[in-house]
């Protein structure tokens, strides 16, 4: 009673206590935890633009080559295997299955089986079944004259059994059996009451025992120092985690502005320069050396390559010329020549080509 009394009251106290306890672990806690919170989130932060970085400039691309590496090397291959492989030889195996098998067994089925069929079924309905009939008729007649037999022997030994079995076992029953079973029932419930009885004593004193030397110590352990212990440090893990959560968002800002921070500086001094020096040195640079020197070259080697052009169709129509003179000397004129056909346009028309060749020469 008095421990259940004094229950509320240490209560009270706990909760009139959780204000002076807020306030004097709040701002410890907090500082603590954001003086090891911020490295933390700057190297997370890093750690997620590296990620990213990452994601975006090696595995992204990595894993297109791997796709398409994957479908050129497995799924293609497989695809062309289903195609043209696997697909008409199971065309074939069909086929073959329905000429080896299936027209085999529907033939036999048609033509062997079913007549087969119908002669066992004629055997059954004109032979069998008439058999059957008389054999039944003969064994219902052998069966009415067994079952006058037994009758009398059934009704002879019903007789026997009643006087020297049934007749004993009844009076056996209610002048013996039934006194005996009564008493030993009466003395089972005694000794069940008495058994019960001691059990029941015997519980309530260890009830008793146990409730005094452990139950009330440890119901006052809980009430005076477990529930109060936990109130205190849940109050610590609360205000712990809130200035966690706290630091972390801090820390998120710091870790912001110091990466703009660096970002800026990374700017300033590298990427600026280096676009200063691209737009106001290498552009100008460039366009006069595209302007003065390569554009000319390019022009210098396109005429040079119309030239050398022009020099080989020359030297391979004076070639052909004089493979064809060889020929004439050798062989003589053809039949083409003498009747004025296409060979003699062929010549002509090399001619004109050695002409140009020649007037390109003169003119370059």
């Amino acid at each position: 009673m008095d421990l259940e009394k004094s229950a509320p009251a240490a209560r009270g106290d706990t909760s009139r206590g959780e204000g002076w306890l807020v306030v004097a672990v709040r701002m410890p806690v907090r500082i603590v935890v954001l003086v090891l919170v911020v490295p933390v989130r700057m190297v997370w932060d890093a750690l997620v633009v590296a990620g990213r970085f990452l994601h975006e400039a090696v595995f992204r691309p990595l894993g297109r080559a791997s796709l398409w590496v994957g479908r050129a090397v497995l799924v293609r291959p497989f695809v062309g295997l289903w195609r043209y492989v696997l697909v008409p030889l199971g065309k074939v195996l069909a086929w073959l299955a329905k000429v080896l098998v299936v027209l085999p067994s529907v033939w036999s089925y048609r033509h062997v089986l079913t007549p087969l069929g119908h002669a066992l079924l004629w055997v059954y309905a004109r032979v069998l079944t008439p058999v059957g009939h008389a054999v039944v008729w003969l064994l219902g007649g052998v069966g009415a004259v067994l079952a006058a037999l037994g009758a009398g022997v059934y009704a002879g030994l019903a007789r026997l059994t009643r006087y020297l079995v049934v007749v004993p076992a009844v009076w056996l029953h209610t002048r013996v059996l039934a006194p005996v079973g009564r008493a030993v029932a009466w003395c089972a419930k005694g000794i069940v009451r008495l058994v019960t009885t001691a059990v029941t004593g015997v519980g309530t004193v260890l009830y008793r025992i146990v409730r005094i030397l452990f139950v009330l110590p440890a119901l006052a352990v809980w009430r005076w120092i477990l529930v109060p212990v936990g109130r205190v440090l849940a109050v610590v893990a609360r205000e712990a985690g809130e200035a966690l959560g706290h630091a972390w968002r801090v820390a998120g800002r710091v870790s912001l502005a110091v990466g703009r921070f660096l970002g800026t500086l990374f700017r300033w001094i590298f990427v600026e320069p280096v676009r200063w020096v691209y737009r106001s040195v290498l552009t100008p640079v460039g366009h006069v050396v595209r302007d003065a020197v390569l554009r000319p070259a390019a022009g210098a080697a396109r005429r040079a390559g119309r030239a050398a052009r022009q020099a080989l169709a020359s030297v391979r129509t004076t070639v052909r010329q004089a493979r064809a003179d060889v020929r004439r000397m050798l062989l003589g004129e053809p039949e083409g020549d003498r009747s004025g056909g296409r060979p003699k346009a062929r010549e002509v028309r090399g001619s004109r080509n050695a002409s140009r060749g020649a007037d390109a020469l003169t003119k370059s």
